[in-house]
């Protein structure tokens, strides 16, 4: 309650029976009251009370003094002024100057008005020395934060978040608090002259967020690495901003799992992620797909790769965005056939000798043309890789030349006996892809540009705009050994047919 001065019959309760006394002058501040009794000249103190004989009061000490109250604010000019003129002695007003303080400077002009109120020199002194022990002091914060003075709560601060109080010369500790924001504490030091200005920002709370998903899974915040769940199955991550982030949990052979989560200030956030197996059946084509997620990798030329020619050059930086399904094989001849039946399209027009009437249904297709690969994997719900998903999926992870031994993983000149293979008859790589290298030449959809990565994008690029010939990749069963690696390229005309040409489709479905 704002403290002002007040005239009203009171109902002396201790001078024993009860005495009416009219005319009585003080000040009012959380029910308690001080002033002077103007018939006896007495000066007293209490608590107001109110009731059916009218408003009363209790002698009682000042209600600041009661353990764990609220300091009261330094008697401002007029309160003091009103104190002098209502009547209260110069001695007791001088003990609320020296216990209150003041929040104002002590000039001339106050303390003629002051003397001419009726204040002596005893009042005068103990407020000239107030004003020189005590400095003003600025605090800017939060709206409603509250602030302390070693350790005693001084007040709040106002809707614009300032708050100006009285404090003695001299080192203090200021704190500031507010509900769901971390405290602000330093030292100040209060001097005479300008007020001490302290600027106090409240940071939020932060949170935790208790992830629980599959042991070894990695896991991002925000596109930030924060560690691997451990063997039973959890991880905290501390230290959090309030508010919504993005988590991203990935474990290998299991489709990533991005979500966004909202962090509680000052609490802990549990979350529970289940990943999907990341290998996948089309049942459009009956095929098996491998979930790669986005990510970056050097592509063209490979660090240490002295067979590379001139349209693998220069090696650049590549992002991928977007996470897609690549078929973990390329398509087979069986699949193909689901798809002459249902399209009503029509099968190569040469089988090769080795395929018998195109009877072996686990061997890659062959003798396609671009545009029919092209339809094919329409069909499949997809499309052709672009030339960086490909040799992205390719490397599996591994930036050398090949992603593991060649005679273990690829069909060549060298081990193939002159003929194509069976699909998966070699090892995978690091993503459980097969036959990315040898078997056969794989169509990808880029337009081929000698020069393109010389000037090419960066992120998800997708070939030239237009060109002569489509790119192949892979090499395949005829080639010599050194032609196969995740980094070569080769072209022709997209209606060329080859009994080395096939294809492996990216699949996109409407839910992964």
């Amino acid at each position: 309650m704002k403290s002002s001065l007040i005239r009203f019959v009171i109902i002396v309760a201790f001078l024993g029976p009860a005495q009416v006394v009219s005319g009585a002058q003080g000040i009012l501040q959380n029910n308690h009251w001080i002033g002077l009794f103007p018939r006896s000249g007495r000066y007293a103190q209490g608590v107001v009370k109110t009731g059916k004989a009218g408003m009363g009061w209790e002698p009682a000490a000042p209600p600041w003094q009661a353990p764990g109250a609220v300091k009261p604010q330094p008697l401002t000019k007029q309160q003091l002024l009103e104190l002098v003129v209502g009547g209260v002695p110069n001695q007791r007003a001088a003990e609320l100057v020296r216990g209150r303080g003041i929040d104002f400077q002590v000039d001339d002009d106050y303390v003629r008005t002051l003397r001419q109120a009726g204040a002596n020199d005893l009042l005068i002194g103990a407020l000239r020395k107030a004003s020189v022990t005590t400095a003003g002091v600025l605090v800017e914060t939060a709206p409603n934060a509250q602030v302390f003075l070693d350790g005693n709560l001084q007040g709040q601060a106002d809707a614009q978040g300032v708050m100006m109080m009285r404090a003695k010369l001299g080192a203090h500790t200021l704190k500031v608090s507010l509900a769901g924001k971390r405290d602000f504490e330093q030292s100040v030091t209060v001097a005479e002259g300008r007020p001490t200005r302290v600027v106090a920002p409240l940071a939020d709370l932060t949170g935790s967020l208790r992830v629980k998903a599959l042991a070894g899974a990695a896991i991002w915040l925000d596109d930030s690495s924060r560690g691997t769940i451990d063997s039973s199955g959890e991880l905290l991550l501390s230290e959090i901003p309030p508010g919504a982030h993005v988590l991203r949990v990935t474990a290998r052979g299991k489709v990533d799992d991005s979500r966004s989560v909202v962090v509680a200030a000052g609490a802990e956030t549990p979350v529970e992620v289940a990943l999907a197996e990341g290998v996948g059946v089309n049942p459009q084509d009956a095929l098996k797909y491998v979930w790669i997620a986005p990510g970056n990798f050097m592509m063209g030329c490979s660090l240490g790769d002295s067979d590379c020619s001139d349209p693998e050059k220069p090696a650049h930086r590549v992002t991928l965005r977007t996470a897609y399904w690549i078929g973990q094989t390329e398509v087979t001849v069986g699949a193909y056939k689901r798809f002459v039946e249902a399209a009503k399209a029509k099968m190569p027009p040469v089988a090769p000798k080795l395929y018998r009437g195109w009877k072996n249904d686990s061997f890659p297709i062959v003798d396609v043309i671009w545009n029919e690969a092209s339809q094919y994997c329409a069909w499949a719900g997809g499309r052709l890789p672009t030339e960086a998903e490909w040799e992205y999926a390719a490397r599996g992870g591994s930036p050398q030349a090949r992603y593991g031994d060649l005679s273990e993983i690829a069909w060549s000149k060298e081990n193939a006996g002159n003929q194509t293979h069976e699909v998966a008859a070699k090892l995978a790589n690091g993503f459980g892809l097969y036959d990315m290298l040898g078997n056969v030449w794989e169509w990808v959809s880029d337009w081929y540009g000698p020069n393109y990565y010389q000037s090419g994008a960066t992120q998800d690029p997708s070939g030239p705009e237009t060109g002569q010939e489509k790119v192949l990749r892979g090499g395949s069963w005829i080639v010599d050994p050194k032609l196969l690696r995740v980094s070569d390229r080769y072209s022709i005309k997209p209606d060329a047919r080859s009994d080395f040409f096939g294809f492996r489709c990216v699949w996109e479905p409407k839910t992964p």
